[in-house]
């Protein structure tokens, strides 16, 4: 009998190849329909499901090295339950590779002809036997197809990095990308100061530091409890946000009594940072245009204290509806982008995204950023950010709104920030954060002011 972790892996494995959902919300999903799953059962197939999307360029590749069936004609479900054994077999010393060769050939029986479970079964045994020692390609011969096996990644993406950063930096920021990342979270200082909210955790979590750059932020490794079990959690003491999206509210630094929109507003990390700043006095608007996502984000900001934030349900594809000119004091646009910056925590992007989809993504930003544009004030602020390291999404997008947009300029030296957040901008005023110099998410952001109507 497969192992149910095993079994919720491989299914969640599949869906992500039919569909674009995010694997958090469809393990969740298959935790729900299985109440019986104790924690140790849910952190086996949550860390299968992420460990296979991590190493599959070097799954595949390993899976070349051992079967005579090219890994492209390979059945998607066949295909998923080798990658799943095989990442047991390379990266879990504590699981037999006898329980991974049997587990897929279990796993395979059930949808697939006697042929089929006995290519699986020949495979999975060459894999047991001698996985581990098959070579890796080496740097010296090639270090771009090194990078690309030895580390993970697509191989478009890789050469566009070397391109620009070169081999030994783009090597660094792959090999960031497949470390497992903190949570992190912020101290909501509406309620509790960073220092309670340490206090507070430590029963909770085995190692807790402060952030080095933001300044209500802790990093919890080794939580013994979900963070949604945990009694600060309910109460509202904190929202889990990694450090680079902290930084980005408070370069848009929003003052108690303004007029504040955040117009691209998701699940509200930043809607309830910027109430904080603000003191929760003032008017927040939240825009979003998927109403489920205003429902949680409306949860989220009971559960933190907050009153201060009304939401609007739009999408800024379209014009933006009829609204005074110059009706915010700042405008926080997070866009949506390739998330390209945010690899080590969605790392089912690596193998979904395309450089086409660069393109395509920067019409849309800047379509977007000139639908808000008219509602910021003279003497307002407006932030621009999206959680991606590249050019076509950041500084070409910059560039672009500022040619027809020349009421607004960059704002080189924001307030905001803290001193040692500065160093995080470049002679530009672009911020610039990396996983593999900061160990935080990729973002890119810049404040622009409005100079004229």
């Amino acid at each position: 009998m497969v192992a149910v972790s095993r079994r919720i892996a491989l299914s969640v494995l599949n869906l992500l190849d039919d569909s674009n959902a995010f694997p958090e919300h469809l393990l969740h999903r298959a935790f729900e329909q299985e109440p019986q799953l104790i924690r140790k059962d849910r952190a086996l197939a949550t860390d299968l499901v992420y460990g296979v999307l991590r190493w599959r360029g070097r799954l595949d590749w390993v899976i070349r090295q051992l079967s005579k069936t090219p890994v492209r004609k390979i059945d998607p479900f066949v295909l998923n339950i080798l990658r799943l054994s095989l990442y047991q077999i390379l990266f879990h010393s504590r699981i037999p590779p006898s329980a991974a060769v049997n587990d897929s050939v279990e796993m395979t029986k059930r949808q697939a002809p006697f042929w089929v479970v006995r290519f699986v079964n020949g495979v999975m045994r060459s894999a047991a036997r001698g996985a581990k020692e098959i070579p890796l390609p080496d740097y010296n011969d090639d270090p771009v197809q090194a990078i690309v096996v030895r580390e993970s990644h697509p191989l478009w993406l890789v050469e566009r990095w070397v391109e620009r950063l070169g081999i030994e930096e783009t090597k660094q920021l792959c090999k960031a990308n497949n470390q497992i990342p903190p949570v992190t979270i912020r101290a909501n200082t509406l309620k509790v100061s960073r220092e309670e909210l340490f206090n507070s955790l430590t029963d909770h979590v085995r190692q807790i530091t402060l952030t080095e750059f933001a300044p209500d932020g802790l990093s919890l490794k080794g939580l013994r409890n979900a963070v949604a079990d945990i009694p600060s959690f309910k109460d509202g003491w904190f929202q889990v946000q990694d450090e680079a999206a902290q930084l980005i509210t408070h370069l848009l630094d929003p003052k108690p009594d303004e007029a504040v929109l955040d117009a691209c507003a998701g699940f509200g990390g930043k809607t309830g940072h910027i109430a904080q700043l603000m003191d929760d006095r003032g008017k927040i608007k939240a825009m979003e245009y998927r109403s489920w996502k205003l429902r949680r984000l409306e949860t989220s900001l009971t559960r933190l204290g907050i009153s201060s934030v009304t939401t609007w349900n739009h999408d800024l594809s379209v014009s933006v509806p009829v609204a005074p000119t110059g009706a915010f004091d700042r405008i926080l646009l997070d866009a949506p982008c390739s998330g390209l910056g945010v690899l080590r925590r969605n790392p089912d992007a690596k193998w979904k995204k395309t450089e086409m989809d660069l393109t395509r993504l920067r019409g849309d930003q800047l379509r977007f950023l000139f639908s808000i544009a008219p509602l910021v004030k003279k003497g307002g602020r407006l932030v621009y950010c999206v959680c991606s390291l590249e050019p076509e999404e950041g500084d070409h997008v910059v560039e672009e709104f500022l040619k027809n947009q020349p009421q607004f300029v960059i704002d080189q030296e924001p307030v905001g920030l803290l001193d040692m957040d500065k160093h995080l901008m470049d002679n530009s005023g672009f911020f610039r954060s990396s996983p593999h110099k900061h160990d935080m998410d990729g973002f890119f952001a810049v404040r622009l002011k409005r100079t004229t109507i």
